[in-house]
């Protein structure tokens, strides 16, 4: 039976977040899998323990079942520390043992250090195979910033915007602001969940936002807000050319743009034991009533703007509709959005979604391996010390 590490939790305000989405994966992954808990405290540490399996765990925050394990670069293996006993000529203490071999990592890590690369790069030095993006993709998907750039260059359509970063001459930010002409959004660049977004009106408002947004970010971006727009979503699964793009949903019922309470908080008493049902639980049309000529142009974009950034896994693209006119407005790549209710939708269960993710992260794995990442030199030999290349 393969393992498969589940990552979850993590040093970013969407720790809570990623507790729920962490919870999803194991509670619907294919038995065929061994799903080992990896939970990332708060602090970074890394802990894993079949308590952790468990939503009553993280509600009490009794982790005395739970114990710390490490991963070592160039080793598959999962370890933890382990008494050993004093010999005849030395003492006793910890030593490291491995105790899991791990054949892939989902990382089901929201925002800052899971979302971005960070753990992702974590993963590529370690040498195990992961699920979802890569360095890059997951850095550009989590930079509304690049990520914006990237798709301009693709002549993917998108509201106007600028940036800034946190210490620029703010008057002069907030002149170069109203010249797109209210209303606009305020949001930090690298953060999801709807945390730290402002809908601003006037200049007092405008300011107050970018004080907010400052909290969690250094750079800073301002979009021209589109004027009682209908949002539309759509996700895409697979990897280079071999694409599905889901049907459309329309989330209904919110006024300004999706909080993050009416994101994660409306399971109510029918969300799953994992507590929640995330997006899953808002209130939507599913499929969204809309032509055929937008929703085909709606596909086709989100298929473009997945393979803009070198996509991989599984992403939810997000539109704004303005009467037939569309923009994108962002990407969420996994785990941001696992967006399993979308697949589902599309013929697809949550249980297949994972055993193609899975298959996928193994794909790029070996090509990876593939490549030529060293060669014999007799460079070194050549050289002597103090010499300049």
């Amino acid at each position: 039976m393969e393992t498969i590490l589940v990552a979850f939790g993590g040093r970013s305000v969407e720790h809570e977040v990623s507790i729920i989405t962490g919870m999803q994966v194991m509670e619907n992954m294919d038995k065929k899998y061994n799903a080992v808990p990896l939970y990332v405290t708060k602090e970074g540490k890394f802990l894993s323990g079949d308590v952790l399996k468990s939503m009553k765990t993280f509600k009490s925050g009794d982790f005395s079942g739970a114990y710390e394990v490490f991963l070592k670069p160039g080793d598959n293996r999962l370890y933890r520390e382990a008494e050993s006993k004093g010999g005849l000529f030395s003492k006793g203490g910890t030593t490291l043992e491995a105790f899991l071999t791990i054949d892939c990592v989902f990382p089901a890590l929201h925002g800052t250090y899971g979302e971005d690369g960070c753990f992702q790069g974590y993963l590529e030095t370690a040498g195990v195979p992961y699920v979802g993006c890569g360095v890059m993709s997951a850095a550009v998907g989590m930079d509304k910033v690049v990520m914006k750039k990237v798709f301009e260059s693709e002549g993917i359509p998108m509201t106007p915007y600028l940036y800034f970063y946190r210490g620029d001459d703010e008057e002069a930010v907030m002149d170069r602001a109203e010249a797109m002409g209210y209303n606009l959004f305020v949001k930090p660049a690298n953060l999801g969940s709807s945390i730290g977004i402002s809908k601003v009106k006037n200049r007092e408002e405008l300011k107050e936002a970018i004080a907010v947004a400052s909290h969690y970010d250094r750079k800073i971006l301002i979009e021209k807000a589109v004027e009682s727009p209908r949002e539309i979503n759509a996700a895409v699964l697979g990897y280079e050319h071999d694409l599905l793009v889901t049907e459309l949903e329309e989330p209904v019922g919110w006024k300004e743009f999706l909080k993050y309470d009416e994101k994660y908080m409306a399971g109510g008493k029918s969300a799953k034991s994992s507590g929640s049902k995330g997006m899953a639980a808002s209130n939507r049309n599913l499929p969204a009533q809309v032509s055929d000529d937008i929703k085909e142009q709606i596909q086709g974009y989100a298929k473009k703007a997945f393979r803009a950034i070198d996509g991989m896994g599984v992403a939810r693209i997000d539109f704004l509709l303005d009467g037939e006119t569309v923009y994108v407005n962002e990407i969420n790549t996994l785990p941001g959005s696992v967006s399993f209710y979308l697949l589902e939708a599309t013929g697809v269960s949550f249980k297949d979604e994972i055993n193609k993710l899975i298959d996928l992260a193994k794909v790029r794995y070996q090509q990876r391996h593939d490549n030529i990442t060293s060669y014999d030199t007799d460079l070194l030999t050549k050289t002597t010390y103090g010499a300049k290349l």
